[in-house]
């Protein structure tokens, strides 16, 4: 029953110290991520109203990435407490073992793991392919169609540049129009001002185009005086699409049942990433558990630096391997296994090699704090 409590205990504040990190981070990359899609929607490359959308269904991608290092850092804030706090202590003289404490951190490690697992290989496709699905109906709206009033828009990939002072509720409309477009061929502007458009469809093509009336055109290049003017009541001027209208296939939107099907490098380096992010879970626990020991002299934070050097090393061979698997320079077996492996042996001898090197080299030498597993058990020890 005290197993039962203890556990129960441990695996609360491991969960606590997880979901605080989660938020935190969870705010920070969906900040980020926000800011550049509000840039997007400046620009005139989508509408405002698929925003949110867009950012609910990046969610899970998102969370993925996140959960494995907010556990791991969920861990040596909570493991880090209990030794500044002599808690560990207090457990190792009740009688628990390195051992006992690796099975207890097992229990919410293995519930992040199949958090994870679902996000990784179910979920996250999910998310990107309604993206992938928003992005591609958007790339069929007409710039028209995504003015802003007041606001200077670069459209058509920054080649022109549009602004009107006012447009009517149904966007058919607009007053004070302002249009600025360089030809790429040789380097030429045109500004067209005018004091009125609209938008006319054509009966038999279907292509748009915006209607200007009273207005005038300028050409010339820039820097140069032999520019030409023309003055026209009624100008039209053809719309194109926002984004090109064909639909691009992303490999991160694939279903993992249809990667398991595949021989594509490509399509088997992405499965073992899939694979990667729930393996990734209870390998940096373990990683944790032996970085969480601190000296109380050293505060409480004193390991958070090299420990995240080690999570920032294991990530990025992760990322390494999967390059190399995709350009078929490593083989298929291999993978990313081979980088799970190492830090797996790793996470074991950083748990159990000091004690086992002490006893290979017989010595009863004292281990500092920051290394010794436990300190030692009341009644005896070693």
């Amino acid at each position: 029953m005290s197993h039962f409590i203890i556990a129960r205990y441990i695996s609360r504040q491991l969960l606590t110290s997880m979901a605080a990190v989660t938020l935190i981070l969870l705010l920070i990359f969906m900040s980020g991520r926000f800011i550049r899609y509000l840039a997007d929607v400046a620009s005139g490359r989508f509408s405002p109203d698929v925003l949110f959308a867009v950012m609910g269904y990046r969610l899970p991608g998102f969370l993925e990435l996140i959960l494995p290092l907010a556990f791991f850092l969920g861990i040596l804030l909570a493991y880090g407490r209990m030794y500044m706090e002599s808690e560990m202590t207090v457990l190792s003289a009740c009688g628990m073992s390195p051992q006992q404490l690796i099975l207890i951190t097992m229990i919410p490690a293995s519930i992040v793991m199949a958090i994870v697992a679902a996000l990784s290989l179910y979920v996250s496709p999910w998310g990107v392919k309604h993206v992938e699905r928003i992005f591609y109906e958007q790339s069929k709206v007409t710039e028209f169609e995504l003015l802003v009033p007041g606001r200077f828009q670069s459209l058509r990939d920054g080649n022109r540049v549009t602004y009107t002072e006012s447009l009517s509720a149904d966007k058919t409309e607009m007053q004070s129009v302002f249009i600025a477009e360089r030809d790429e061929t040789d380097g030429t502007i045109a500004v067209l001002v005018a004091e009125r458009g609209r938008q006319e469809i054509m009966p038999d093509t279907g292509t748009r185009y915006i209607i200007l009336d009273d207005g005038a055109r300028y050409d010339g290049q820039p820097g140069r005086n032999d520019y030409s003017v023309v003055t026209y009541q009624d100008y039209g001027l053809k719309l194109t699409d926002s984004i090109e209208g064909r639909r691009r296939k992303q490999i991160e939107g694939l279903p993992t049942a249809g990667l398991w099907r595949s021989a594509t490098p490509q399509h088997e380096a992405l499965l073992q990433w899939r694979i990667s992010l729930p393996l990734l879970v209870p390998i940096v626990a373990l990683i944790a558990i032996a970085m969480s020991r601190v000296n109380p002299r050293q505060g409480r934070f004193f390991h958070l630096l090299p420990a995240m050097l080690v999570y920032l090393a294991y990530l990025g061979l992760l990322i390494v391997a999967r390059k190399q698997l995709e350009k078929e320079r490593l083989p298929e077996w291999l993978g990313l296994w081979v980088v799970h492996v190492v830090f797996f042996v790793i996470a074991l001898f950083m748990i159990f090699g000091p004690k086992l090197l002490q006893r290979l080299f017989g010595k009863k030498k004292t281990l500092p704090p920051a290394y010794a597993q436990f300190p030692p058990q009341a009644g005896g020890g070693e």
